[in-house]
C-alpha cells in the first residue's frame, strides 16, 4: 500500500534495501544526494525501544541517507499508550520523523454508518 503513495511521482522508491547493515523497508530517493529511508513497526514489537533508538539510524548511515522516517502501526489503545511511553523515556515525543498509525478498529464508525 505504502508504494502508491508514490505513484506518479519523480521519486525512486525501493522495497528492502540492503545497503550492508540489513534491509531497510524502504529507501525513498530523487538522485544520490536526496535518500530518505522509511521503517515500519508494529508497536507490539517486543524490541521497538531499541530500534527506535538505533535501527533506522544504521540504516540511513548503510544508505548513505540524509533522512529517516520511523512508522508505527497500533492497533489497541494498550498498544497506543505503550508506543508513548517509549517514545516519550526516547524524547521522540514531538518528532516530526515519527509517524503514528491507528490501526485499532474499536474508535472509529462503520464505514457504512460514517
Amino acid at each position: 500500500m505504502f508504494r502508491l503513495v508514490w505513484y506518479g511521482t519523480p521519486s525512486d522508491v525501493s522495497r528492502e534495501v540492503n545497503d550492508g547493515r540489513g534491509p531497510a523497508d524502504f529507501k525513498i530517493s530523487r538522485g544520490a544526494r536526496d535518500k530518505t529511508i522509511v521503517e515500519f513497526k508494529l508497536a507490539r514489537n517486543t524490541h521497538l525501544r531499541r530500534n527506535l533508538e538505533r535501527q533506522t539510524e544504521i540504516y540511513k548511515k548503510a544508505s548513505d541517507a540524509s533522512a529517516g522516517i520511523k512508522c508505527i502501526l497500533y492497533f489497541s489503545k494498550e498498544e497506543h499508550e505503550r508506543v508513548m511511553r517509549i517514545l516519550d523515556e526516547l524524547k521522540l515525543t514531538d518528532n516530526e520523523d515519527v509517524v503514528l498509525i491507528d490501526a485499532r478498529s474499536d474508535n472509529k464508525p462503520a464505514g457504512s454508518k460514517a
